[in-house]
């Protein structure tokens, strides 16, 4: 009989705060890495745009 429920729960080691940039850090680290992966990619592709002309070349390229 001498436990008493309160309802009081026992605070974990991490506040709000704490927890949010952890998952923004967490985020922030998976973006980066997925633009890391893709920028080969990403070159490739830029390097076409600009042979083919870029947005001007409606003219050429019907």
């Amino acid at each position: 009989m001498s436990e008493c429920r309160c309802g009081r729960r026992a605070r974990s080691g991490m506040s709000g705060r704490q927890l949010l940039l952890l998952q923004a850090a967490l985020a922030g680290g998976a973006i980066t890495a997925l633009v890391i992966k893709e920028l080969p990619g990403i070159m490739r592709e830029l390097r076409i745009f600009r042979m083919t002309g870029g947005p001007g070349a409606n003219r050429r390229y019907p």
